[in-house]
């Protein structure tokens, strides 16, 4: 009977002891209302709970609908081991923590600190913060300060945009994500891949600081520096980033790029090369449009053809690119250069104010004061049309006040014909038919064939002239009624060296593709005087079927 007492005794006491260590819950509970810097993990409820130091050592086991309360935060699972001494628990089953109504994080498993405010969650681990949630088997989320950081992969989704990778953090305070190795980041518009990525939740915006791509249609980024945002679809690249689009790209030291309208804005050191066509331009600023095929670039311009051997280099103020029928068979091409155009390539050299390149008919026509050189060859006058084939000057058509100047090899004497009108015939880059008409002159200096000395001066007048050249000397010659006098070298009258209008503009003449930059216009009262052409009267309009 004493021991049966005593063991009645002893479960009195336990039971007592067990009421006991549920009191002080009840009371940490109700203090945490009260005391804002209570950091004491609170047990809220469980169906059952259980003790047994010898199994469990200082764990309570609860199970059944097993809520905690901590510092703001409700903690759910379906089981716990509750460390009331070191303020953590472990949790097992549908865990969930939620904050407020912005917050919750979800997982089969997790251990919690309430003295650190560390929650590591495992297994099928789901975070997420108002529009953004981050997937993951890995997470140990910092609620003091705010940051949860993932180590076995894991996937953000946000804004209709998925990021995936290796490693990396969140941070719900900032929104900020960082995203370490094995970084993708796709939607329905753009696919990117690096190695380190920044990302901003609040403006759905990727800041690229490693090796990256971005692919977008058929378009193509690459970049070491540069931010992404992925709901304006808007790029800022930096550190010499490159776009790539069907065979046309564009690098600058930075890059503004619009996928959704197709718009780039490159800044310093700006190279735009269309590898189709074999040429690229250079500059300070640069602008193009994919949808359009516009292209602008300015502040030390340049544009290379690069389609021969011998590369064309041309600067102006400005140059622009249009494009016409666009992704179509008849497509084709302007390009308007204006204001102090230089351009030099090995055989050819030119002068102009402006010009404009068709390639519908791969004529280059070049206005105001045009200058054209072809070795000692220099043709000007009021405008000139040059006609490529196979990207190699053909012809050259030269309208207004047309001059043709050629250095003989004394470089004292010169060969010239002026005219309304005139046309220069090319053969791999050089002349070999010359035709004028119009009040045509010519000084021409005939020479001997055996010792190549210059017989004498001849001055012609002709409606018409057409020459035939081989190997740039005269070989055959045809003109119009000429009227003319040959004059012997020592009886040349003054007055006939040079025909009105005469120059030659070798100081305006570029020298080499570094030159193109260096401007020297015409010397005072060199400059044409554009003719104003008059119009045929009405009677002779009619007369000829032209319009009443």
């Amino acid at each position: 009977m004493k021991l049966r007492a005593v063991a009645i005794f002893m479960l009195c006491l336990l039971g007592i002891g067990l009421i006991g260590a549920m009191q002080p819950v009840r009371k940490r509970t109700a203090k945490n209302h009260k005391t804002a810097h209570d950091k004491r993990v609170y047990l809220v409820h469980a169906d059952e709970l259980r003790y047994n130091q010898y199994q469990n050592g200082d764990a309570q086991v609860l199970t059944g609908h097993v809520h905690f309360r901590h510092v703001g935060a409700n903690l759910y699972c379906d089981s716990a081991n509750f460390f009331q001494q070191t303020n953590s628990f472990e949790a097992f089953g549908h865990v969930r923590m939620v904050q407020g109504d912005t917050l919750s994080l979800t997982s089969d498993y997790a251990y919690y600190d309430g003295n650190e405010q560390i929650a590591q969650a495992r297994y099928n681990v789901v975070l997420k913060h108002r529009k953004t949630t981050l997937y993951t088997d890995s997470l140990d989320y910092d609620r003091m300060y705010s940051f949860g950081n993932f180590f076995e992969g894991g996937k953000l989704v946000d804004n209709g945009s998925t990021l995936t990778s290796d490693w990396g953090e969140y941070h719900t305070d900032s929104k900020m994500a960082m995203f370490y190795y094995d970084v993708r980041l796709r939607n329905k518009k753009f696919y990117l891949t690096t190695d380190s990525l920044f990302y901003d939740t609040r403006l759905s915006r990727a800041h690229i600081v490693g090796p990256s791509n971005i692919t977008s249609g058929s378009s193509h980024i690459y970049s070491e520096d540069g931010y992404y945002n992925t709901k304006t679809e808007m790029s800022e690249l930096f550190g010499r980033s490159v776009m790539k689009d069907k065979g046309r790209s564009l690098v600058g030291d930075s890059v503004y790029y619009d996928s959704k309208n197709g718009l780039s804005h490159a800044y310093s050191n700006v190279v735009y090369v269309d590898s189709v066509n074999k040429n690229k331009m250079t500059g300070d600023y640069c602008e193009y449009n994919e949808e359009t095929g516009y292209a602008m670039t300015t502040k030390r311009a340049v544009a290379i053809d690069y389609s021969q051997r011998d590369s064309l280099y041309m600067h102006a103020d400005t140059f622009k690119v249009f494009t016409f029928n666009i992704n179509t068979d008849s497509v084709y091409r302007k390009i308007h250069a204006y204001n102090k155009v230089r351009a030099y390539r090995v055989d050819v050299q030119a002068v102009c104010d402006s010009l404009v390149y068709n390639s519908q008919d791969s004529c280059m026509t070049m206005y105001r004061d045009p200058i054209v050189w072809n070795n000692g060859q220099q043709l000007f006058g009021e405008e000139i049309r040059a006609y490529m084939k196979d990207s190699t000057i053909d012809h050259v058509h030269v309208v207004g006040q047309a001059f043709s100047v050629e250095q003989l090899a004394d470089s004292v004497h010169f060969n010239q014909v002026s005219s309304k009108e005139m046309m220069a015939l090319f053969n791999k880059g050089e002349v070999y038919e010359t035709n004028a008409t119009g009040n045509v002159l010519i000084v021409y200096y005939p020479m001997d064939d055996s010792d190549s000395t210059l017989i004498g001066l001849n001055y012609t007048e002709t409606p018409k002239l057409r020459m035939f050249l081989e190997k740039r000397k005269m070989k055959k010659i045809w003109m119009e009624k000429p009227t003319g006098v040959l004059y012997p070298m020592t009886q040349i009258p003054p007055s006939k060296y040079f025909l009105p209008g005469y120059a030659w503009f070798d100081y305006i003449r570029p020298l080499n593709r570094d030159d193109i930059f260096n401007w020297r216009g015409k010397k005072e009262g060199q400059e044409l005087k554009e003719q104003v052409r008059r119009t045929a009267p009405a009677s002779v309009k009619k007369a000829e079927g032209g319009p009443k």
